[in-house]
């Protein structure tokens, strides 16, 4: 039995078929199955378990949010403040949610994580990555991949966020690639690590990357944020899945990330309570590079789950037009996850692809409390999200 959604005033594909008015979807055991104008649905013989009505509203796929840090515990509050009083931002900061996650305990991790999918579920948020790294250690390392791995299966190893006080660089860059990592790789899908001044130099990260590429995980990057460094070379060099924050880029840094298929992923939310540069995406996809957008929710820099708002902030703030935004937050992280090819997962399981709405993609639904999608821009700050779906089913449904 399928279900059938109508009443679909505008429906955002992001795919070749663009965007079909009056338009309706037809989703079968999780997966779309059809999509067109409503008036085609005549020439379909399908029976039809349940029909839901959503009343002229625009729909886009869900949100796909390549980059967060959910596995914490601790507030920083005073510091952003602080920051906000004009102190620079440096990465020790990192070091105060260390402790409050070390001490939390699984089910008190369990409990925040939670509350953090349903939010971001709240935000039209249907599929997310999320990493270690607060813990710096094998044993809470070890937790936090554990308690990530129950809400998504996308979870990266990132112990090398920051060399934990009091610690030898060289000898926690041994600890991570050596027993941290073992421990860890059952439970995780890529590996991650912060190389930026503060954090671990271009010697120290390729060692990490090398190390997780050799145990079997995908490679991600945090580069190029608090100023032009090796990050993003590194990054297309071994291939890795996708360099994030990127603000900072050299000419030449640009013309490799539109010459390879690492996706350029754009943090607005962390750029903003940074007070960093905004990211060049209009740079970058004029030249040629795939960019995604995701929240970096995390308590120091971006403590947001909101990729509505890191949409908004794209098109007003960083000249992308409101297709190029929503295939950022959509396509553009999925690709940075390699949950794009329909019918193909990054690990060739036949999984169904994430942040387009296609026949054999993933039933992940944005529904909007809108008929225009152009709304999430038009109307800033304003609550947009009416409904949102995973795999065909509700997770989240605003109050009438």
């Amino acid at each position: 039995m399928s279900t059938l959604f109508t009443g679909i005033s505008e429906l955002r594909t992001v795919s070749k078929r663009g965007t079909i008015k009056d338009a309706a979807i037809v989703v079968e055991d999780g997966q779309i199955s059809w999509v067109g104008p409503q008036s085609g649905l005549v020439e379909l013989d399908a029976d039809f378990g349940e029909i839901i009505d959503l009343g002229g509203r625009a729909v886009l796929p869900g949100w796909v949010d390549s980059h967060t840090h959910m596995v914490f515990d601790g507030d920083r509050s005073e510091e952003f403040e602080a920051r906000m009083a004009g102190q620079d931002y440096a990465a020790g900061g990192i070091a105060v949610t260390m402790e409050a996650t070390r001490q939390a305990g699984t089910n008190r991790l369990e409990q925040l994580v939670r509350q953090r999918v349903q939010a971001a579920h709240a935000g039209g948020t249907t599929h997310f990555e999320t990493k270690t790294g607060y813990g710096l250690s094998v044993d809470s390392e070890l937790e936090s991949a554990k308690v990530a791995k129950q809400f998504t299966d996308d979870v990266t190893f990132l112990g090398a966020h920051l060399v934990p006080p009091g610690s030898d660089a060289e000898q926690y860059v041994e600890e991570v690639v050596g027993p941290m990592l073992d421990a860890v790789a059952p439970h995780v899908d890529w590996i991650d690590v912060f190389c930026e001044r503060g954090a671990f130099n271009e010697e120290q990260s390729r060692r990490v990357l090398a190390a997780g590429k050799a145990a079997g995980l995908g490679l991600r990057v945090h580069g190029n944020q608090l100023g032009e460094g090796p990050g993003v070379a590194l990054a297309v060099e071994m291939g890795a899945a996708s360099v994030d924050h990127v603000n900072y880029l050299s000419g030449g840094d640009v013309a490799l990330l539109a010459g390879s298929d690492t996706v350029a992923t754009i943090l607005p939310a962390c750029d903003l309570s940074t007070r960093q540069p905004l990211a060049p995406a209009r740079q970058l996809l004029d030249a040629g590079a795939t960019v995604a957008i995701a929240s970096n929710l995390n308590p120091g820099t971006s403590y947001t789950s909101s990729m509505n708002y890191c949409v908004t902030t794209a098109v007003l703030q960083q000249q992308l037009t409101l297709d190029e935004a929503i295939a950022a937050a959509t396509a553009g992280g999925a690709k940075a996850l390699r949950r794009h090819d329909v019918g193909l997962g990054k690990d060739g399981s036949g999984r169904p692809a994430k942040g387009t709405l296609v026949p054999g993609a993933a039933a992940d639904l944005h529904v909007l409390d809108t008929a225009n999608a152009i709304d999430l821009a038009y109307r800033p700050g304003m609550p947009m999200t009416y409904a949102t779906y995973v795999g065909g089913k509700k997770v989240f449904q605003a109050r009438e």
